[in-house]
């Protein structure tokens, strides 16, 4: 008999704590809380404009301003997107990783004078037009590039040189 009242006393004996984590999930002045977050009273609190918290935009910036507590929206703050057609585009969007590893060799100066200048140095030789000093008579648009205006050209956004 003693063990059971022992029992019963233990279990229906009152407690009370007068600190904050006892009371769980509704103290929630101590924690910072995001807009979703939060009882109910809590998000009617952040509505007005003397909330406690800075409203979380979550990296969303505003495409307005507010003007006498109307927002007013500017057609230039919303973000385009400006998306190609890819419909003739025989590429796709996704590369296996069972694709073979591509390894290649330095790119070097000699190579991109082969693929560039070399088979109309060849074809202007061959038809006998180049002067005296080895110059070609009809320069194409590459070569009367000054070496600046090169350099800044292959610099461009687009070129292929990084």
């Amino acid at each position: 008999m003693s063990k059971i009242t022992t029992l019963v006393n233990f279990i229906s004996k009152r407690t009370i704590s007068l600190t904050t984590p006892r009371e769980g999930k509704r103290n929630f002045r101590k924690f910072m809380i995001a807009n979703k977050r939060g009882s109910r009273i809590h998000k009617q609190k952040q509505m007005t404009p003397e909330a406690e918290l800075e409203i979380d935009k979550r990296g969303v910036r505003d495409v307005g301003y507010n003007l006498n507590g109307q927002f007013i929206t500017v057609p230039e703050m919303i973000p385009e997107l400006i998306v190609p057609d890819l419909k003739d585009c025989d590429l796709k969007p996704y590369v296996s990783y069972k694709a073979d590893n591509v390894i290649q060799s330095k790119f070097t100066a000699q190579q991109l004078f082969d693929a560039v200048y070399s088979k109309k140095i060849v074809t202007d030789f061959k038809e006998g037009k180049l002067d005296a000093d080895g110059l070609p008579l009809q320069p194409s648009e590459e070569e009367q590039l000054q070496p600046d205006e090169a350099v800044a050209r292959a610099k461009k956004t687009g070129s292929d040189i990084f």
